[in-house]
């Protein structure tokens, strides 16, 4: 089952389409990820009894709130798959910090 949320900003679209495998729910992520959205994720993640993962394969832009978020969610043991270089290199530089977002 398949659930799709879309936001569109100016030209670019954020997108969440939720698939489960039976034990995890995947949390397919693309387009442009803003502070604007990490609310709307962190709702996602906290509504699912399943076990989360986020797929950042098609995501495209980022910024420093999503970014932070993301070392938060993978420091609460949430994996990130098919992370791009660009944001996995800035989750590396914000991990000291990500817990002071509380």
């Amino acid at each position: 089952m398949a659930f799709r949320v879309l936001l569109a900003s100016t030209n670019v679209v954020f997108k969440i389409e939720q698939l489960s495998d039976g034990s995890r729910q995947r949390l397919v992520l693309s387009g442009r990820i803003e502070s604007s959205n990490v609310k709307q994720l962190k709702a996602q993640i906290n509504g699912n009894e399943k076990e989360v993962l986020l797929d950042l394969a098609q995501v495209r832009i980022v910024d420093r709130d999503a970014v932070r978020f993301l070392a938060d969610c993978e420091r609460k043991g949430i994996e990130l798959r098919d992370c791009p270089p660009f944001v996995r290199a800035w989750i590396l530089s914000e991990k000291p910090r990500a817990g002071e977002l509380g």
